[in-house]
């Protein structure tokens, strides 16, 4: 999804092939001893039970399972914990601000927490320079006031909370994606070729895609790590050309997976204009489209994807509030291109 509360922490994976001296140890004595005291044992073990552990890419499932010569093992360590957020001036497109939250426009290219790769420069960082002393471990220290996001390259809507009070309201409602009305996440995705109805609804797990720890995919339900995943669209317009169709759809989330609307729509055999990750097979079709089009999507290096509606019931008040923004220049840029 394109919104994430339930992200996962990033980490970096290690890889360790049984030579004939360490067959028959433990697999946690293996490991421990392969990464040098880098973590204790008791971690390693942790970190076997949590399934973050795999042999010849399928999950281990206990600390004493021994090894064999040849076996690959890989174990998904940690990333070491960052510095506290740091406030940073860096401007933010206000909507609506009160004493319980903040309502605000996120660039695409803003990444929204500080993580592995990007420990400054984020949306926290800006936002805590903003807000002051009092948004400080709002939530969490590493997260302050965050109750989801968005993909660095996805613009749109956000609300952050700026209380303990509105913090817990907002996050339920998020909990609840939806479900008991007071929640509405609206999307809008350009997508390659011509979806074969005008709606329907995509209800398809999530999983990690493999040994990639950045990708997801439609996984089987009964994947240890599979998470329900349900995404509603509609087909506002047929773009592009009779050969090279791109549609503009309208997404409503009612769960909020990493990379949701992007896999599902890949998922349906059309992923968005632009998705280095799950698309880039499709850009090859700019070749067979017109000019100006072609290089319009030629310089488009991000999703296609823009959180146009946010609405939701203020923590204190009560009041059902909606928010509502047009794309960014990039992308109607892009629109006004494949009117061809």
């Amino acid at each position: 999804m394109d919104t994430a509360p339930t992200s996962e922490d990033e980490s970096e994976a290690s890889a360790f092939t049984v030579d004939e001296a360490a067959s028959g140890t433990r697999l946690d004595q293996f490991l421990t001893a392969a990464l040098a005291g880098a973590l204790s044992r008791s971690r390693v073990q942790a970190l076997i039970e949590g399934r973050s552990v795999t042999i010849g890419g399928t999950p281990a499932l206990s600390p004493k399972r021994k090894v064999t010569v040849g076996e690959t093992i890989e174990i998904a360590l940690p990333e070491p914990e960052l510095a506290e957020p740091e406030p940073e001036d860096i401007p933010l497109d206000v909507l609506y601000e009160d004493d319980a939250l903040v309502v605000l426009h996120k660039p695409a290219g803003l990444v929204v927490h500080p993580g592995a790769g990007n420990p400054r420069g984020t949306l926290v960082n800006a936002l805590l320079f903003h807000c002051g002393a009092t948004l400080a471990g709002i939530g969490g220290v590493r997260r302050p006031g965050l109750v989801h996001r968005l993909d660095k390259d996805t613009s749109g809507v956000m609300v952050v909370a700026k209380t303990e009070t509105a913090h817990r309201a907002l996050s339920q409602q998020f909990a609840a994606h939806g479900r008991d009305g007071r929640l509405e996440r609206g999307y809008l995705a350009l997508v390659w070729g011509q979806l074969p109805r005008r709606s329907g609804t995509v209800d398809a797990p999530l999983g990690r895609a493999g040994q990639d720890r950045t990708k997801r995919a439609v996984v089987s339900a009964d994947r240890p790590d599979a998470r329900e995943a349900i995404t509603h669209f509609t087909v506002r317009e047929v773009l592009g050309t009779a050969d090279v169709p791109v549609s503009l759809v309208e997404c409503e989330l009612e769960t909020g997976r990493t990379h949701q609307i992007r896999v599902h729509m890949a998922h349906l055999g059309h992923p968005l204009v632009g998705d280095p990750l799950y698309g880039a097979g499709f850009r090859t079709k700019t070749r067979r489209l017109p000019e100006p089009a072609a290089a319009v999507i030629d310089r488009f290096e991000r999703q296609a994807l823009h959180a146009f509606r946010l609405g939701f019931q203020h923590p204190v008040s009560g009041e059902a509030l909606l928010f509502e923004r047009d794309p960014p220049g990039d992308m109607l840029e892009l629109l006004d291109a494949l009117r061809v």
